[in-house]
């Protein structure tokens, strides 16, 4: 397996860097290097906007080594993380991956508020629906740079509906759990695998 050195990880719709997943992962990056290992962890704060948010992500990884770098993306992080993966060629993992934000996410536009920050506000505009569309990359390509943990329990988003565009891909389908897959500590050591990274 080729080795991993740069990781993005990518967020869902109105969460944060600090989303329970994230900084599990964080931590876990940052003692694997206190032993040593020389990895790169980037988890940035996405804007609402789809379009911002990619020149984000293609700026943050732009001189990041194709063949070792992998993008994981829980939700619509999980949407941005195939976008990347099919433009770049690189490895991602999803996790419960919104593949049709533009349809899902149109009844939010308006004014949000942030899951982790309450005092955080920002507006959802509708020009964002198309933004969506134009960056879409269904069906993907070569299924078998994917890595992909879809809930049955999910309570927002479709398993089947998911897991139809990741066929092909190293998927597990978890029988419960839910959409923010709360017992996420129990399948870190298979990402982990995926990755070529011990676990704890």
């Amino acid at each position: 397996m080729t080795t991993t050195t740069h990781i993005l990880y990518l967020h869902g719709f109105r969460s944060s860097p600090k989303s329970f997943k994230a900084q599990m992962l964080a931590r876990h990056v940052a003692h694997l290097n206190e032993q040593g290992a020389q990895l790169t962890w980037v988890c940035p704060q996405l804007p609402p906007s789809p379009a911002q948010a990619w020149a984000l992500i293609e700026q943050t990884t732009a001189a990041w080594p194709t063949d070792k770098m992998v993008v994981l993306g829980s939700s619509l992080g999980g949407f941005y993380a195939t976008v990347l993966a099919e433009h770049r060629g690189c490895r991602a993992g999803v996790i419960n991956p919104a593949i049709e934000p533009a349809r899902d996410l149109a009844r939010y536009i308006g004014e949000q508020t942030s899951f982790h920050d309450p005092q955080d506000h920002f507006f959802f505009r509708a020009e964002f629906i198309d933004e969506f569309k134009a960056l879409a990359r269904y069906p993907i390509t070569r299924p078998e740079r994917y890595w992909a943990l879809i809930a049955k329990g999910d309570e927002v988003l479709d398993w089947r509906e998911m897991s139809a565009r990741y066929q092909g891909a190293q998927l597990t389908l978890l029988e419960g759990s839910d959409h923010a897959v709360s017992d996420f500590d129990q399948h870190m050591p298979a990402l982990l695998s995926w990755l070529g990274l011990p676990a704890a």
